[in-house]
């Protein structure tokens, strides 16, 4: 009987060091191991006199080694996780979770009401200061701009007499202007305390917030990650009206079509409302409008609970912004008036709205 001595093996991308394994030409194998990493596969060696063979939680196949008669086995690969999985497995997710598991335990609610109330209690204790903060940097910078202008002015003429008595081309005049500028404008940010970048902090802690409740919900009304099959049968019944089952799509698409008109509106207030809105902000306005129209279908097809969620949170950011508008609000949290305050917001941000309309069907 000959004998086939071969010194090594790799088992699923592992490697498994034989002394010798030897295969008998009967088809019997003689095998004698000494294990030096084995992942993902799990197997038992006999080393009795009857024909020994491992066994496999997952199939594999022996490449250039299997007998004539064995048919081609699939390679076993540990798929890691992509990002998006990564982060709705993530720690801030899972505090998100608990966070909801708790609003609606602790206060009893319909699982419907708890999201709408819990998204209410969040955007208000959180996101509202962040907008008044918002408001306060963008009315200072604004106040800040008449004084821009006639330091401008006056670099403009101090420039110009330094030009003529050291002769400097019309290039270096506006490189020392620039210069002198931008230094200018950073002592006043200073000075005042508010640069415009940080209009910007909403954004940072808004869009991770939103983030994480949602992957939170998709979570739980998939039964995905930490999320227990009771909580998801309770979102299975939690809904109401139209929505009854949170685990499954709306589908009447009243909720997406609810929630792409609510950000069309919100995207619409601030466009009738700008005075002189640059060409980069009228880009800007374009591409937000576009993805309101995006969220239609998106929201479509996630769980209804992901949907009443992004619907409430729009509705809420409708409801902040039209109260930032108000003057006695804007007073009572010390926001500095800018040009374009109105002692009547709302019937402005009416006409202003007929104004564009009747304009576009004429």
């Amino acid at each position: 009987m000959r004998y086939l001595s071969v010194p090594w093996l790799r088992l699923a991308g592992s490697v498994v060091s034989s002394g010798p394994l030897r295969l008998c030409c009967s088809g019997q194998v003689s095998v004698k191991l000494s294990v030096r990493t084995v992942s993902q596969v799990v197997f038992t060696v006999d080393h009795r006199s009857r024909p020994s063979r491992p066994v496999l939680s997952n199939p594999w196949a022996l490449s250039g080694l299997c007998p004539a008669g064995l048919q081609s086995c699939r390679r076993v690969s540990s798929a890691r996780p992509g990002w998006y999985e990564s982060i709705a497995d993530s720690g801030p997710v899972h505090l998100t979770e608990q966070l909801l598991i708790f609003s609606q335990q602790s206060t009893g609610l319909p699982w419907w009401i708890s999201i709408i109330c819990t998204t209410l209690t969040l955007r208000t204790a959180i996101t509202l200061p962040l907008s008044i903060y918002q408001n306060t940097i963008i009315a200072k910078v604004e106040a800040l701009q008449k004084e821009i202008a006639e330091l401008a002015r006056r670099l403009s003429y101090e420039i110009s007499v330094k030009a003529k008595e050291k002769g400097w081309s019309e290039k270096t005049c506006r490189y020392h202007f620039k210069k002198n500028l931008r230094r200018i404008v950073s002592e006043l940010y200073v000075r005042d305390n508010c640069h415009p970048f940080k209009a910007s902090l909403l954004i940072w802690v808004q869009l991770p917030m939103w983030v994480c409740l949602s992957l939170a919900l998709r979570n739980l009304s998939m039964g995905i990650g930490h999320a227990s099959a009771g909580l998801q049968q309770e979102l299975a019944a939690g809904g109401a009206l139209w929505f009854s089952n949170l685990t499954l799509p709306d589908s009447t698409w009243i909720i997406p079509v609810s929630l792409g008109l609510i950000n069309l509106l919100i995207t619409e207030i601030f466009a009738v409302t700008r005075l002189d809105a640059s060409r980069f902000q009228r880009y800007v306005t374009h591409f937000i409008r576009g993805i309101s129209l995006v969220m239609i279908p998106l929201s479509a097809a996630v769980p209804s609970s992901m949907a009443l969620y992004w619907l409430s949170s729009s509705c809420v950011g409708l409801g902040h912004n039209l109260l930032l508008r108000s003057p006695r609000f804007r007073t009572l949290c010390r926001i500095p008036p800018t040009r374009s305050d109105s002692e009547t917001p709302y019937r402005d941000i009416i006409a202003a709205f007929v104004a564009k309309y009747t304009k576009l069907r004429t």
